[in-house]
């Protein structure tokens, strides 16, 4: 579970490290207007950054493909000074939970003035030390009420995410711990916010890029965890009944790991590659640090 603190926090702005109540962002604002941001939350265990070189290539990515400018010294070698200088003004300890936004300059309408970008670095403290396997398991459903676009903005991790919203808003209404979200073909993508995989007989399924998922880190990491242990791994289409035939089911994010799925209806599901996930997961704080 993650707590809010805000007494005396900080934020970094731009490389500037300013109260987080200074006010740095006008109503014009194109994150705000536009919802023309991406934006990357990174866990960080016990002082160190997981994974960045990862989220820095997706971001970077996602910035390539909205057209915005790539500053030169915008790296992870940069962003990880960064953050663990906002982490030791902010006083965190443990585990922290980083939020790094960037989003095109304001100026114009929908057509921007320019295309150069600021950027926002936020940090909080997270309550569990590595990475947790949940108990009990998840009870989940489905979310029809929107079904999300097959195109190559799905794959980005930006600030337009009114499906999320409303998809947490049913979650929160029916009193589930997650939904899943379907794609315009009826077929399953991932969850409010995490990618999802699927277990039967021992291998592993989960939806291709092109089933319109985010292009998640953790999903990423289970990819190449699974290719390491030699798991058997299928990125495809995944139909809905998928559900019903699968020995488990498991939801990736970067900040939570991993979260097993205990029920969907009437069916009940195992967490054995859940767990055996989360132990690698964990090895890897003390293994493979990205910077």
């Amino acid at each position: 579970m993650e707590k809010e603190s805000t007494q005396d926090s900080f934020c970094n702005y731009n490389g500037h490290v300013i109260s987080i109540y200074e006010p740095v962002i006008s109503f014009a604002n194109r994150a705000f207007r536009y919802g023309d941001a991406l934006f990357e939350t990174i866990r960080v265990v016990n002082g160190r950054i997981m994974f960045l070189n990862d989220h820095m290539r997706r971001i970077k990515l996602g910035m390539t493909m909205l057209r915005m400018n790539i500053p030169p010294d915008l790296g992870a070698e940069t962003i990880s000074n960064l953050v663990k200088q906002l982490i030791e003004v902010n006083k965190l300890q443990n585990d922290v939970r980083v939020r790094f936004t960037v989003f095109r300059n304001e100026g114009g309408f929908y057509t921007p003035r320019s295309n150069d970008i600021s950027f926002l670095i936020e940090s909080e403290p997270l309550d569990d030390l590595g990475y947790r396997l949940n108990d009990p398991g998840y009870k989940v459903d489905v979310f029809h009420d929107i079904k999300k676009s097959k195109n190559k903005l799905a794959t980005l991790k930006s600030a337009n995410a009114l499906i999320y919203v409303l998809a947490g808003i049913y979650k929160k209404d029916v009193k589930l711990d997650e939904v899943i979200l379907m794609n315009e073909d009826g077929n399953i993508c991932e969850s409010v916010s995490s990618n999802i995989f699927f277990v039967k007989n021992g291998a592993l399924y989960t939806p291709n890029l092109s089933e319109a998922c985010v292009e998640g880190v953790m999903r990423r990491q289970i990819l190449e965890l699974a290719q390491r242990y030699r798991i058997l791994c299928y990125e495809i289409t995944i139909p809905l009944n998928t559900m019903l035939n699968s020995d488990e089911v498991f939801f990736t994010n970067a900040i939570q790991g991993i979260r097993w799925v205990g029920e969907y209806k009437t069916k009940i599901y195992q967490n054995k590659l859940a767990t055996f996930f989360t132990e690698k997961l964990n090895e890897l704080v003390n293994e493979k640090i990205i910077i």
